[in-house]
């Protein structure tokens, strides 16, 4: 359903919450993104995307955007363009140079060998996307000494004006959701690890989920729900019927009554949902069910997700979704057709190729296009 136009804001803030330093204004001064694709503005004609909000409300802005939802849609708005670049280092995929020399048990050594190809990774995009999403798990496979390097890459994506997500999937309930809250959530020094969101499990029901909310909402941080993900098995509980809809439309409700909650200027919320790519269909369903909600969109590229598969997420104006790519970026090295035109010692160059064909693509099959 389509929503009433709204005023455009202005950005003015009266919250008593300390001004966040703006992430993502990197991209408008410089970026080679915003030279790429440009011709796909007048083609992109096929996708039916949820007419939402007019694109009036952008605007220049202050460098002290409050709500995270408004620092994300003013940094996809400054990039001209909605991609998340996925974090996720595997040591045996990891180029050549960067392995030599580190035994299989030597975690110290691969944690700062995926410390190294992280932040060589975020140098090669950080003047093109908007965001990045490293993933806790592979270097919570590390030890401490892999935690060390995590918290080290949130640092740096954060000095090179990124956006940053990180994909914890965490949970629990009253005080224990509450501690990985404030653990996690608040960039800026608001808290340890830094993060501008956080992925969220919903399985445990809506009082796990509102310590999360409080402390996004006091932080200016935000959250992204599971809902329908983009893995074959997720299909097992997230599509089984209660009162005549999927578990995943419950969720969805969910999602939407708390990102109505958290509004921001831009007419999104901070909270969000995860909603895979690999489900075009239901995608499009979910962008209807929850028209304040950020999504972000997993199973682009190596889980067989394309463009035009994704396109449903956007509202009319290319907003409202970030659409994350991980292996098919990071690891352009090992692939065609960058492991041709690249050599070993270039695996940077590859990573930014692979990025510029992703926004590429994006703006030529979906609304993303009018980003440009």
């Amino acid at each position: 359903m389509s929503q009433a136009p709204r005023s455009p804001p202005n950005f003015t803030t009266t919250s008593s919450v300390a001004p966040l330093a703006f992430a993502g204004a990197v991209c408008e001064s410089g970026s080679a993104a915003k030279d790429i694709g440009r011709s796909g503005q007048a083609r992109h004609r096929t996708w039916n995307a949820v007419p939402l909000r007019p694109v009036s409300w952008i605007s220049p802005v202050e460098a002290t955007l409050q709500a995270f939802s408004d620092r994300l849609a003013d940094a996809v708005r400054r990039c001209g363009n909605p991609v998340l670049v996925g974090l996720d280092p595997r040591f045996a995929q990891l180029p050549d140079p960067l392995r030599a020399d580190v035994a299989a048990d030597d975690l110290a050594g691969q944690a700062r060998a995926y410390q190294q190809f992280c932040h060589g990774v975020i140098d090669a995009v950080a003047e093109h996307v908007p965001a990045v999403k490293p993933q806790a798990a592979f270097f919570e496979e590390l030890g401490p000494a892999g935690m060390e390097a995590l918290g080290q890459v949130i640092k740096y994506a954060a000095e090179r004006g990124l956006l940053v997500i990180l994909d914890g999937k965490r949970n629990d309930i009253g005080s224990t959701a509450t501690a990985y809250a404030r653990g996690y959530l608040g960039s800026g020094g608001q808290s340890p690890w830094g993060a501008d969101a956080l992925t969220v499990n919903p399985y445990l029901g809506d009082d796990s989920l509102a310590p999360f909310v409080e402390v996004a909402t006091e932080r200016g941080a935000g959250l992204f729900i599971l809902t329908k993900t983009s893995n074959p098995g997720g299909g097992m509980f997230q599509d089984l019927e209660a009162d005549a809809k999927p578990l995943y439309r419950h969720v969805a409700a969910q999602v939407e009554a708390l990102a109505k909650e958290t509004v921001g200027h831009c007419g999104y919320g901070a909270v969000g949902a995860v909603a895979g790519a690999t489900y075009p269909e239901q995608l499009a369903e979910l962008r209807a069910a929850m028209p304040h909600a950020w999504l972000l969109v997993p199973g682009f590229g190596a889980q067989g997700g394309a463009a035009a598969d994704v396109a449903a997420a956007f509202d009319e104006q290319g907003y409202g979704a970030i659409v994350n790519n991980s292996r098919g970026i990071i690891f352009a090295h090992s692939r065609e057709p960058y492991r041709d035109r690249f050599k070993a010692d270039q695996w940077r160059e590859a990573v930014a190729a692979a990025t510029r064909e992703m926004i590429a693509a994006l703006r030529e099959a979906t609304p993303a296009g009018r980003l440009a």
